[in-house]
């Protein structure tokens, strides 16, 4: 009689061995027995979702990455690619946005719990400065990823941005221009930041986030407040089975969350970056509004102290409070110096940035752009995508009346602005396809007396002979 292995046998003896080689069951039941003091509690859960979604930001970049080509002039079409023909382009997308937008707010909840908690304390010194170093590489995603859209809104805060860091005494024109690839912003700033976001903080991240966890297996749970930092003696409770159930809700809210506002409230595109435009009023994402609205208040000779001095200080104090607070007592209404000195600079942030949104609500010509900009942001979304064509050698005539208006435009230096083959500049925008939003009556009529924002981008009124005109119009309407 031939005998079978069941199903369950070979399960089994599959897990035997990947456990002689890896030791992947001996190191999950350690895991997930372990005793956590006090027992589970959902003030436990920020560390978890913070993991959950650091994995959703490394999918989701991943696959924007296959389509994003950093460089000036490309970068904006190739997010407006995603974002508009892409399937599902948007919601990952949009995914990734509020991912990271997320994640600052879990890192404020989970340093603050940690903070009140006391939990840095009984040996966990170097576990908290993992965990400033973790939120300050954060922070530093945020900011590099911020630019790559290469849209209006991300290209001026941005400029702001690198313009404050240049005026740090001794090293900040070094860091700036380090940072933008030269004086002004273009391809090798993009370039840079892209490295900068997809390669080198992200591998200081895994390195930290690694160091965290080895570190917070050393150290062990420290328990609720009540507890002694060192030795808890409490009552001790496995991870398994109600911490992890509190995790994997946790997780699970996270991710509801995360794909509603995708689903419902995508992530928009504005217009393309023009660093000619002196009309557009940046503002950054809310997590830097306290420092924009911070660096108002510091002018002149006395700006090192507000770009520099005061956060350096801040900061220093924040990374250090290991070492400042050093008593045994954990419990937040006991350390009250403590404690009121995190409500004071938590507290401060927020008056900060509701200063900075009342300010623009105060002044009429503010509002106003703003309204503009968003109007500008929803109407470009709206449009159907439009793809940035080079000049090939088709798109410039070789005979006829449009060679002779080819010559036309070339001798009136329409290239400066308009580039040559009308492919568009800084200045101007292409003409290639302009034949299908204008008639030849109309191009005519146009070149001949300009319209208002024409004038205002430094288009004179064409001078030249009826014969001329013709051919010039014949030769930009030709443009394919």
């Amino acid at each position: 009689m031939k005998m079978t292995v069941q199903p369950n046998r070979k399960a089994e003896r599959i897990l035997q061995w990947m456990e002689e080689r890896t030791g992947v069951r001996t190191f999950l039941v350690r895991v997930l027995n372990e005793p956590i003091p006090g027992g589970p509690r959902w003030a436990y859960v920020f560390g978890s979702g913070l993991l959950l979604l650091l994995v959703t930001q490394l999918i989701t970049g991943v696959a924007l990455a296959l389509y994003y080509v950093p460089a000036a002039n490309s970068a904006h079409t190739t997010v407006a690619y995603i974002t508009k023909l892409v399937s599902g382009g948007s919601f990952i997308r949009s995914v990734h946005a509020y991912g990271s937008r997320m994640i600052v707010v879990l890192l404020i909840a989970h340093l603050g719990q940690t903070f009140l908690y006391g939990a840095f304390k009984g040996r966990r010194e170097i576990l908290w400065l993992s965990g400033v170093c973790l939120f300050l590489m954060m922070m530093g995603m945020a900011f590099t990823g911020y630019l790559l859209p290469w849209d209006q809104r991300s290209y001026f805060a941005t400029a702001v941005g690198t313009n404050v860091m240049g005026q740090a005494p001794l090293v900040g024109t070094l860091m700036k221009r380090l940072l933008r690839g030269g004086e002004e912003m273009g391809t090798l700033t993009l370039s840079r930041f892209y490295v900068l976001h997809v390669i080198v903080i992200p591998l200081g991240i895994v390195a930290f986030v690694a160091l965290h966890m080895v570190l917070f297996r050393k150290a062990g749970p420290a328990g609720p407040p009540q507890a002694d930092a060192v030795e808890p003696r409490l009552a001790e409770k496995p991870f398994y089975p109600r911490q992890l159930a509190m995790d994997v809700a946790f997780a699970g809210i996270l991710l509801v969350i995360l794909v509603a506002l995708a689903h419902f409230a995508p992530v928009g595109l504005g217009p393309e970056a023009d660093p000619s435009s002196t009309q557009y009023i940046p503002r950054p994402e809310w997590y830097f509004l306290p420092m924009f609205q911070w660096l108002k208040y510091w002018e002149g000779p006395r700006a090192v102290i507000g770009i520099i001095v005061a956060p350096t200080i801040v900061l220093l104090l924040f990374a250090l409070v290991p070492f400042l607070d050093r008593g045994s007592e954990r419990r937040a209404r006991k350390r009250l110096l403590a404690t009121g000195a995190f409500a004071v600079v938590l507290g401060g942030l927020v008056l900060l940035g509701l200063l900075s949104k009342r300010d623009d609500r105060r002044n009429p010509g503010i509002t106003r752009q703003l309204a503009r900009q968003e109007e500008e942001a929803r109407r470009y979304m709206s449009q159907p995508f439009q793809p940035v064509l080079a000049a090939p050698a088709a798109a410039i005539p070789v005979s006829g009346q449009a060679k002779a208006g080819q010559a036309v435009f070339e001798a009136h230096q329409c290239t400066i602005c308009h580039g040559d083959g009308g492919v568009g500049t800084k200045l101007a925008p292409r003409l290639i396809g302009i034949s299908s939003q204008l008639s030849p009556d109309e191009m005519t009529a146009l070149i001949k007396s300009p319209n208002a924002k024409m004038k205002g981008g430094g288009m004179p009124a064409f001078k030249g002979t009826d014969e001329d005109l013709r051919n010039l119009v014949t030769y930009v309407q030709s443009l394919r």
